[in-house]
């Protein structure tokens, strides 16, 4: 199977980028591939663990742990994320903080790369 990269960079408000971006890694490695994902602006806020979900408003943490537990190597952008007011103990477990020559790396390594957002 080959290796995905995808790189999330979700719009302020009302974007599909992120939940897509999730979908994707989610059905990409059910299917046996390997897959990176990347969060970048505003996708960064997800990977602060215990956030209240509300009915209207689910957070990710669920899924995001999810995918990781399947393989798929989750990377926040440490820059965006400590500017949004999250910082590396109230995070995610298992979710990597770099910077991004990580995805770059990534980038480089990957059979396939998708860059969703950044409009």
């Amino acid at each position: 199977m080959g290796i995905l990269t995808i790189g999330c960079f979700p719009g302020l408000i009302g974007s599909g980028v992120y939940d897509f971006a999730l979908k994707l890694a989610k059905a990409s490695v059910d299917k046996g591939h390997k897959v990176n994902l990347w969060f970048s602006g505003n996708a960064t806020g997800s990977v602060k663990a215990k956030q209240k979900h509300l009915k209207d408003y689910s957070t990710a943490e669920k899924y995001i742990t999810e995918l990781l537990a399947k393989g798929v190597e989750i990377c926040t952008c440490e820059a965006c994320t400590v500017a949004r007011g999250v910082n590396k103990p109230d995070a995610i477990e298992g979710v990597k903080w770099n910077a991004m020559h990580w995805y770059l790396a990534k980038v480089h390594s990957s059979d396939r790369v998708l860059q969703i957002g950044g409009e």
